[in-house]
């Protein structure tokens, strides 16, 4: 995600956020700081949310939310859990209030983290013990 991030801002000329460092920062209480001195707070919560998030995807593939529905079921979560910090702590502001650009920016970013994510986690994690059985339905033809 983050090398999508620099591609992106390369070719958009998109300066660099700080929401994560300001973040960061109300939820720890810690003093205001200008954006040039808070690199290290901006790489903690940036890296820490994906590392933790990580998790997340890995034990949602140990228990079968696997393969693309459950990169895009996760995809929606790492956003949830990106404006539920932001938005209780005051720091960011509701989506649907952004340019329709930075929507569509976020939501590349976030996808591109959550079916890479998702790959990795499929591939490193064993997964539920045996996969469902396909039952008789309009997508599978009825056994006689």
């Amino acid at each position: 995600m983050t090398l999508a991030e620099k591609l992106e801002q390369l070719i958009t000329k998109r300066p660099n956020s700080y929401v994560p460092a300001h973040t960061l920062e109300r939820l720890l209480q810690l003093p205001h700081q200008p954006d040039e001195q808070r690199l290290g707070l901006n790489w903690t919560m940036h890296w820490g949310q994906g590392i933790l998030m990580g998790v997340v995807r890995g034990i949602m593939a140990e228990y079968g939310i696997r393969g693309p529905v459950g990169s895009f079921l996760f995809m929606n979560l790492r956003l949830l859990n990106d404006q539920t910090l932001e938005n209780a702590t005051g720091v960011g502001a509701l989506p649907w209030t952004w340019p329709k650009d930075e929507q569509t920016i976020d939501l590349i970013h976030k996808g591109i983290y959550a079916f890479t994510t998702g790959a990795v986690a499929d591939a490193l994690v064993a997964g539920a013990p045996s996969e469902p059985v396909p039952r008789a339905g309009w997508t599978v033809g009825e056994k006689a």
